[in-house]
């Protein structure tokens, strides 16, 4: 469904509801408290939207969320495309308190020239890379290169794909530090799923 929406504008539709009730969730009260971040994935469409700035700053002004909980994910891929217009899109949001992170770090050619242009907060190492970190020392020096990045330029790390405890233990030796996601700690699930288990949660306060 993804790479047929991606290939005509109904992914800007379906990015820009997702943005809607991302805006509407950071504006509970709990969120706000317990400064807890949402990520939300950014195609590279939505993203070169003339008015994608203005439309988001509209929405936190709207829902009364904190731009400072929310991150944006976004490629390589779009990053290199019209770098130029990106950095001001980007810088511009940044400016509001909105965090970037750059995805599947790893698999462009190009990163490093960019990285110390642009307002990237947090790198997410590729799941390529960390499947067989544990097993493969060509991966496992690549996974040690990225975090000696992301420390140089003092950001967070996620690494995606976690599948399996020797990949979580490979991990946790070499970066204690880090935020890992993926199938070993949960898969994904429905928002009414996961907001009705917060809801005891919520209601302590």
């Amino acid at each position: 469904f993804i790479p047929v929406a991606e290939g005509s504008d109904l992914i800007v539709l379906l990015g820009r509801w997702v943005l809607e009730q991302s805006c509407r969730l950071l504006a509970r009260p709990w969120f706000a408290q317990q400064r807890v971040r949402l990520s939300v994935n950014l195609s590279a469409r939505q993203f070169r939207q003339p008015d994608f700035v203005e439309e988001l700053r509209q929405m936190l002004a709207c829902s009364g969320a904190d731009p400072r909980l929310l991150t944006l994910e976004v490629t390589e891929g779009l990053v290199i495309d019209d770098f130029d217009d990106v950095v001001a899109k980007m810088r511009a949001l940044a400016a509001l308190g909105v965090e970037f992170s750059l995805d599947d770090f790893g698999t462009g050619y190009s990163s490093l020239a960019y990285l110390k242009r642009l307002p990237i907060r947090e790198l997410k190492i590729d799941r390529s890379f960390v499947r067989d970190a544990s097993n493969n020392a060509d991966d496992g020096a690549l996974v040690e290169a990225i975090l000696s990045v992301a420390r140089h330029f003092g950001m967070r790390v996620v690494a995606e794909g976690v599948e399996t405890q020797a990949q979580a233990d490979f991990l946790v030796a070499h970066a204690p530090a880090i935020v890992y996601q993926g199938f070993l700690f949960s898969r994904p699930e429905p928002a009414a799923d996961w907001l009705a288990r917060l809801a005891p949660v919520e209601a302590l306060g």
